[in-house]
């Protein structure tokens, strides 16, 4: 791999509701309210290396959309840094700011909401081009039709308005809104999550295709780990806002290492004759308002032991090219031990 196109530093993303004007005036009979903090993202470091794909994947509300709007610059991080070809964005001028910017697109995951409906086709993917300067708006018409094509759309529908195509038609136009700019990194968030599987497999042979034909890199967010499997150099699992495991993409499906991801893999139906009982696994993903102390995932995890609610384990590789934060790996430890329940250690 070449050197890292996007690197994050210790990235966190917090949303902070403020008291309105009633809990205010609570506060001053002694309420005791205070502002609620939704803590999204929780210091995450990764690289993505140029002409990388790296698939992000957890349960909803982990935090994997806003570390990918993170990527794409829409949401600025609450504290931590991001580099783009090893520059901090945030130390660029605002021209290289624009143009790295510009470099980094998001392609969203519901396009019947992303894409403007009182807009024609041809301004939704040419309108950015020529406001950007990269095309004079004598030749928006003919660069449209271009990159209709390359997506597999007819340009005779050019003057259509979005609703006027089908679920996997709108995808592809995302897609060609955001080639239309030349970007080099794509950060796609659920973007085949709303198609039919067959649609499905023609977005994802198109995103291949695409990635070899523009030299492009991918982050590539989803909860649909086949999908992830099939398309990543490298699989990032989250939860609850961090990332507590690494690796290849072959690594991580072969002999997955955090039991968070375990968990995961278990889960994945497959065809094999001998018969399997899932269970899914228990309890629900704690609330970001009021993450678990130490490990995250110790509430739900059956391997907790004393150490886990109390010290936050460090993502650390364990062998080449894999990382993983869990405090099994710092040597034996009971097997299950301790398990943990909303904080509280019971008797295994």
């Amino acid at each position: 791999m070449s050197a890292p196109i996007i690197e994050l530093d210790g990235v966190s993303k917090r949303f902070v509701k403020p008291l309105d004007a009633a809990e205010k005036v609570a506060n001053l009979f002694g309420a005791g309210l205070a502002e609620k903090m939704v803590h999204a993202v929780d210091a995450v470091s990764l690289t993505i290396a140029e002409g990388e794909v790296v698939g992000l994947v957890g349960e909803s509300g982990c935090g994997k959309s806003t570390l990918g709007r993170i990527v794409a610059g829409i949401l600025e991080p609450s504290a931590g840094a991001v580099s783009y070809k090893s520059r901090r964005t945030e130390t660029l001028a605002s021209a290289e700011r624009r143009a790295a910017q510009l470099a980094v697109q998001m392609i969203f995951q519901d396009p019947m909401a992303s894409l403007n409906p009182r807009r024609r086709v041809v301004e939704i993917i040419g309108e950015a081009p020529v406001v950007h300067g990269l095309v004079p708006a004598s030749d928006m018409d003919a660069y449209v039709c271009e990159m209709m094509g390359r997506v597999g759309l007819d340009p005779g529908a050019r003057r259509r308005y979005p609703h006027q195509f089908s679920g996997g038609q709108r995808a592809r136009i995302g897609i060609a809104r955001a080639l239309a700019v030349k970007p080099q990194v794509l950060v796609c968030d659920e973007s085949t999550a709303a198609l039919d599987v067959s649609i499905q497999a023609q977005v994802l042979n198109l995103f291949m295709k695409l990635r070899e034909e523009f030299r492009l890199t991918y982050l590539f967010v989803s909860h649909d780990l086949g999908v992830v499997q099939h398309i990543s150099d490298r699989v990032a699992v989250m939860y609850l806002g961090r990332i507590v495991e690494l690796s290849p993409t072959d690594e991580i499906f072969r002999a997955p290492n955090h039991p968070y991801t375990q968990a995961l893999l278990d889960e994945v139906p497959r065809l094999e004759a001998k018969k399997k009982r899932f269970s899914a696994l228990k309890g629900e993903i704690p609330s970001p308002l009021h993450p678990p102390s130490g490990c995250h995932f110790h509430p739900r995890c059956p391997f907790a032991f004393e150490r886990c609610p109390v010290e936050r384990p460090v993502l650390k590789e364990i062998a080449p090219g894999r990382f993983s934060a869990c405090h099994l790996n710092d040597g034996p430890q009971p097997r299950p031990g301790k398990v943990f329940s909303d904080g509280e250690a019971v008797a295994a």
